[in-house]
């Protein structure tokens, strides 16, 4: 039978601890970008075109800010995913500790 086991107890442990911090950075800085905060119009892409071009200049800008947010928060849910799978190699590490073979 194929062991699912793929990474030892340190590297999980390790992805855990990564995973956790990962979603709570990630989580709130999409919140602040979807309050659009002034501090992190640094980094918000956009262009001169995009203030020039636009007959209202704010929403255009808000619009990526919202788009920023909305990419953390997609990353901030495949740390969750990363989580788990740590989550899942350290329960499968502690099985095997147990095993007789």
């Amino acid at each position: 039978m194929p062991s699912l086991l793929f990474c030892g107890p340190k590297l999980a442990a390790c992805g855990i601890v990564l995973s956790i911090w990962g979603v709570i950075m990630l989580s709130m800085l999409g919140i602040f970008f979807s309050a659009k905060s002034a501090v992190l119009i640094e980094d918000v892409p956009f262009t001169e075109e995009d203030i020039r071009d636009d007959k209202n200049p704010p929403q255009k800008i808000y619009g990526l800010y919202n788009q920023v947010g909305i990419n953390c928060f997609i990353a901030a849910a495949i740390y969750v995913g990363v989580g788990a799978v740590s989550l899942c190699q350290v329960r499968l590490n502690k099985r095997q500790e147990y095993m007789v073979t």
